[in-house]
């Protein structure tokens, strides 16, 4: 089975656009877990668990586990949630962008050590930096185009043959390096207008989406910017919103990260 084959399954059988997030940060985590010396991964496997039937994918950023020498627990988690829910896409968040044997390593990372379904990566440095990827037929591979932070438009919007340079990534990605069927493009909640430009450029190639939740982007205007025709075609991420939805000392943190991702769920399903 293939990303996208996983990726259509989900969103059918899970009836989700909703991807969540899982960037452990020790300062937030509940207090009982602190100082345990597998604390990152119960505290993800807890929340992978509570969350698990309203989401279409679960997107661990590589950074949380790396800075605290804790990428023993990723791979845990990265386990737990291939075996416990092999239908639910593994998106490993690492935004690499190296060339030639450099980026043979990171997808071997990616893809062998880590066994993600898909990587992000950044499209800086031309194919060569992304073909060591796509090696991995049934592998994903998302590039970064628009992203959801301000200063993205500090390069993404240079003119670039009339177009903007998020637009030209877009095009170039869906025309000519999804040879395969295996890419997707990340563009930010943040700014829909953008978001419904890159769709009407990709067609139905899929779309991670954050800056939903704590980032403010607006969930009517992202769906109905990035939606397919079938109503799918988005992987819609929520990070902190979920993982630390508790509000008040001692509230138990997986039944608020679930409430709240079963309300950022169904919030999305209203507009597909």
């Amino acid at each position: 089975m293939t990303f996208i084959d996983k990726l259509n399954g989900a969103w059918k059988t899970r009836n989700s656009l909703l991807c969540v997030g899982l960037d452990p940060d020790v300062k937030k985590i509940p207090e009982e877990l602190r100082g345990k010396s597998d604390a990152i991964f119960e505290f993800c496997r807890a929340i992978v668990d509570a969350t698990a039937d309203a989401a279409c994918a679960f997107k661990p950023q590589i950074a949380y586990f790396a800075a605290l020498g804790a990428e023993d627990q990723l791979e845990q988690i990265c386990a737990y949630i291939r075996r416990h829910y092999p239908d639910i896409p593994l998106v490993l968040d690492a935004k690499r962008g190296d060339i030639g044997a450099t980026a043979e390593q990171y997808a071997r990372e990616a893809f062998e050590r880590y066994n993600a379904d898909v990587v992000t990566v950044s499209p800086y440095m031309g194919w060569d930096s992304v073909a060591p990827y796509l090696e991995y037929k049934d592998r994903g591979v998302i590039v970064l185009c628009r992203t959801s932070n301000a200063g993205g438009s500090d390069l993404q919007f240079l003119d670039v043959a009339g177009r903007p340079l998020y637009q030209h990534v877009a095009r170039l990605v869906a025309e000519k390096w999804n040879t395969n069927g295996q890419c997707g493009l990340v563009v930010g909640a943040t700014f829909p207008q953008e978001l419904a430009q890159v769709r009407a450029i990709i067609g139905d190639m899929p779309l991670l989406v954050p800056g939903v939740g704590a980032q403010g982007g607006d969930v009517e205007a992202t769906v109905k910017a990035g939606r397919t025709a079938a109503g799918t075609g988005m992987m819609i991420n929520s990070s902190r919103a979920i993982l630390y939805a508790a509000r008040e000392p001692g509230e138990d943190y997986t039944a608020a990260a679930r409430r709240v991702a079963l309300e950022t769920r169904d919030a999305i399903n209203k507009y597909r």
